[in-house]
This record gives structure tokens, C-alpha cells and sequence, in this order.
């Protein structure tokens, strides 16, 4: 039910900036990998980790806060989360080291996962019902702008006021919204209030998300990465049997257990953010690296993709309501695929505009294939579910986008070893990136399976 007293237009600004700053953060910093590794001497292996640290720990941490929300207020937690963010900001434009970075990184993305757990949740508790579809859509657009002005905006920041510079846009940001948050939204929205918190089930799927992601990522340098593995393996069994014994678990996996619909449509987004994730920092690292672009005009290459999506995937959410998205996503999922073969033969000599109309071209895949998965999962659950229905989606994104930045990992480790990302280890990137988008390829058309498999939804 909405929340008839809060000041629906205050809301509505303060959710739109805190949706526009993360998924900005996310995008922005990957321009800046050149300039990082430069002035510490960073090599690729913790590069990739500058980046990773932020999604895994937004993936491990989504979960336990979003429930954490439920039981103690989303307001609380949503402020907790920007000041940490701010904070974490600060912290990583302050650093002296690339290992300082990461671990900031990680406390950052940890934060992300307070904000972004929480703020549709507030929106959608304060506007009824027949608003909701225009204000979910100022969101998800605001979403979109963040990711299209990240690698513009982050390639200027990084010419022209360093690296640090961008981390310290996002602190002002954040910090700015909190004391908007503070006069203007009074409630907590503690819709679980006085429920118990699932503390095993919190701490089994952190455990099983790190361990897992991390050892797949490090099996190649960490001896006891196959340890890692069996470890994480071990908590995800545990995991699944606590929620379902449980009643009152931290992600509540039996609801939807015999929902075909749901349930393939979950699998398909896992799969489409685990080929695709990793594609804005590899092709950063291509334009810069290989191409000796800077890092402004490399950001506007890197627009073609977002600003696709933006464009189209409201064109995109319209056709899922008149065709069913099993067509519709499937054959995003196929264009996405297509491009994903052509960023495959990228070479040294490869013509920028070739470039520019492959990232469109996925750009287009992601459009037609995101709000139609989007529209499917959101259809296949009764009105009560939706919000279990939007955590478990964000949950997969999370894990995939982390899962593909592994996959990355893993690659630079045989192809590219440790050492520093500059001209001189072009060759090798440009054999990773091979490798990685072909084996992007493969995930695209296993998910394009899951996709079609899952049959009709219910409208």
C-alpha cells in the first residue's frame, strides 16, 4: 500500500539521483583503468580486481540488505548506505596503493547494495499503484543515464582532473542526497518489523557467493583456490537447505519453485549479465590500450551501447506486452550473441566506426532482450510477490555481472600474467579478449535455450 504522507516529488528526485549514481560509478571507473594502473604500476590481474571487488560485493551483500530493510526500516538502511558510499568515495580518491583501492572498492559496492536494494522499494511503498508504471519508468531511465553518461563523463573526468576525481563526484552526490533523505522522508517502511533475521542464511550466501567467485577467478594463481571452490559449494548446498527449513528466510526460495516462467526467465538474465558484463571494461582497455585512444574519446565509443538500450528498451517493454517474451528476449539474446562474435575478431587494425556499430548492435540485443525478461519475471508472480520478484531479478544481475568480471579474471591470468597494462602488453590483451567474447558467445545461445524454455507467461 503507498504511503499517502510522504512527499511523492521529493521521493521521486532522491531515488532518481541515488538510481543515476551507482550504475554511473560502475561505468565511469572503467575509463580510468589505464591512468590507475599507470600511476601505481598496477598490473592486469589486480586491475580486473578494481572492478570486481565493487560487483561482488554489491552481489553478496544485496540479499542480507534487502531484507535487512524490510526488518529495520528502508529508510535507515538507504541512509547508512549513501553515507557509506559517500564515505567509501572518499576513501578510494584518497589512496596511495591499487590493494587500498580494492578493498574500498569492495566497501563501496557493499554500500551500492544498501542503496539500490532499497530505493525502488521506498518508491514503489509511496506511489499507488496505477503511478507506478510512469515512476518505476522515471527510474529505470534514470538507471540508463547513469550508464550512458559513465563513460563519457568518467573519460573527460579522468583527462582532465585524474582518476580520483570521478570517485569524488560520487561522494558529493551521495553526501548531498542524505540531508534530503533526512527532512524529507520521515518514515521507515519496516514492513517485516519485529520478524527475525535469517543470520545463517545471511552469512551462507556471502560465504558461497565470495568463495565461489573468487576461487573460480584465482584458480589459476591461488593454490588453494580449489579448496575455495569445494568451500563454496559446501555453503550453497547448506544455503538452499536453511532457507527452505527456515520460516523466515533471508530470500525465500520455495515461493516460486514451481514457476517454470519465473524461474527460466531468472536463469536467462544470469546468463545474459554473465556474457555481457564484462564488455564495457574490456572494449575501455581495447580503445585505450590497443587503439592509444584517450580516455574522453574513448568514452564516447563506449556510449553507442547505453544509449541504445536507453533509446529502445522502452520501444522494447511495449512490444513485450502484445509478444511474448520467450520471441522477444530470445531474439535480443541473438543479436547480442552476433555482436559478441564481431567484438571477437577485434584486432589492432580494426576501423573505430566497426567498433562503434558492433556496440550498437548489442546495445540493440540488450534492449530487446532486458524489458521483455523484465516484464516476464514481474508478470509470472502475483501482485504480492513483486517486490521478492525485483530483489531475486537484481540478485541476478549482481551475480552475473560479478561472474563475468571472474570470467575475465581468470582469462588475464593465463593470457596476460602479471604485468602492467600498456602498449606493450597489446598482443596479449587482444588474445584474452578473444577468448572471453567467445566465450561470451557460448553463454548468449545456452541462455537463449533457458529463454525459449520458458514457455508462456501469465499476463
Amino acid at each position: 500500500m503507498e504511503d499517502r504522507r510522504a512527499p511523492r516529488g521529493y521521493t521521486l528526485l532522491i531515488t532518481t539521483l541515488s538510481s543515476f549514481l551507482t550504475p554511473f560509478m560502475s561505468s565511469a571507473i572503467n575509463l580510468a583503468m589505464p591512468d590507475i594502473s599507470r600511476d601505481f604500476q598496477a598490473d592486469a590481474l589486480a586491475l580486473t580486481w578494481v572492478g570486481s571487488a565493487y560487483l561482488l560485493a554489491s552481489a553478496a551483500f544485496l540479499v542480507p540488505f534487502g531484507r535487512a530493510a524490510d526488518l529495520y526500516g528502508r529508510r535507515k538502511i538507504y541512509i547508512i548506505g549513501l553515507i557509506a558510499f559517500g564515505v567509501s568515495s572518499v576513501l578510494c580518491a584518497a589512496v596511495g596503493s591499487v590493494y587500498a583501492l580494492i578493498a574500498f572498492r569492495a566497501l563501496q559496492g557493499a554500500a551500492g547494495a544498501m542503496i539500490y536494494g532499497t530505493a525502488v522499494a521506498i518508491l514503489t511503498s509511496v506511489y499507488p499503484p496505477e503511478q507506478r508504471g510512469r515512476v518505476l519508468g522515471i527510474n529505470v531511465a534514470s538507471v540508463y543515464t547513469g550508464l550512458s553518461l559513465g563513460p563519457v563523463l568518467g573519460g573527460f573526468l579522468t583527462a582532465y582532473l585524474g582518476w580520483r576525481s570521478i570517485f569524488g563526484f560520487c561522494a558529493i552526490v551521495a553526501l548531498a542526497i542524505v540531508p534530503l533523505v533526512l527532512l524529507r522522508l520521515r518514515r521507515e517502511w519496516a514492513t517485516a518489523a519485529g520478524q527475525p533475521f535469517d543470520w545463517a542464511g545471511a552469512v551462507l550466501y556471502v560465504g558461497a557467493l565470495v568463495t565461489l567467485i573468487y576461487g573460480i577467478s584465482s584458480i589459476r594463481e591461488t593454490p588453494f583456490a580449489p579448496w575455495l571452490l569445494l568451500a563454496g559449494a559446501i555453503c550453497l548446498a547448506a544455503f538452499v537447505v536453511v532457507e527452505i527449513l527456515v520460516t523466515r528466510p533471508v530470500l525465500d526460495l520455495a515461493r516460486f519453485q514451481d514457476n517454470a516462467p519465473f524461474i527460466f526467465s531468472n536463469m536467462a538474465a544470469l546468463i545474459h549479465y554473465s556474457a555481457t558484463a564484462a564488455i564495457s571494461f574490456l572494449i575501455s582497455l581495447y580503445l585505450q590500450v590497443v587503439q592509444g585512444m584517450e580516455a574522453q574519446y574513448a568514452g564516447l565509443i563506449l556510449l553507442a551501447q547505453p544509449v541504445v538500450m536507453a533509446v529502445l528498451s522502452p520501444l522494447a517493454g511495449w512490444l513485450s506486452e502484445r509478444v511474448e517474451a520467450r520471441i522477444l528476449a530470445s531474439a535480443g539474446m541473438g543479436l547480442t550473441a552476433a555482436g559478441l562474435v564481431g567484438l571477437s575478431f577485434l584486432g589492432a587494425g580494426t576501423p573505430i566506426a566497426l567498433v562503434f556499430g558492433i556496440l550498437l548492435m548489442v546495445g540493440l540485443g540488450y534492449a530487446f532482450f532486458s524489458s521483455p525478461n523484465t516484464n516476464a519475471v514481474m508478470s509470472s508472480v502475483a501482485r504480492q510477490d513483486y517486490g521478492v520478484a525485483s530483489s531475486t531479478l537484481g540478485t541476478m544481475r549482481t551475480i552475473g555481472q560479478s561472474l563475468s568480471m571472474a570470467v575475465v579474471l581468470l582469462l588475464f591470468s593465463v593470457y596476460v600474467g602479471r604485468v602492467q597494462v600498456d602498449a606493450q602488453a597489446a598482443p596479449q590483451l587482444l588474445t584474452a579478449m578473444g577468448v572471453a567474447f567467445r566465450l561470451f558467445t557460448g553463454l548468449c545461445l545456452l541462455g537463449m535455450l533457458f529463454s525459449l524454455a520458458r514457455g508462456r507467461v501469465r499476463q
